[in-house]
């Protein structure tokens, strides 16, 4: 039997908030405010009280980061 290709992220790729403070070096109140001026990832909402990040989506914030502070250095 052949496996499927994945179209869309799993739940194992979904972060909840204290591990994206753990990954990022954020503060829950920065996470929230970073999403409010849209500058962080939206979170995905799970039900009425949870949300999660898409793991993938964060890990491109924090690549895109990487980059920023390498083009600052070369300049």
């Amino acid at each position: 039997m052949q496996n499927k290709p994945r179209l869309s992220p799993s739940v194992s790729d979904l972060l909840r908030l204290p591990e994206v403070m753990r990954r990022t070096g954020l503060s829950r109140s920065e996470v929230y405010r970073r999403v409010a001026a849209e500058t962080f990832p939206a979170p995905v909402k799970l039900g009425a009280r949870a949300s999660a990040w898409v793991a993938v989506e964060v890990g491109a914030w924090i690549a895109d980061r990487i980059a920023a502070r390498a083009v600052k250095e070369v300049a």
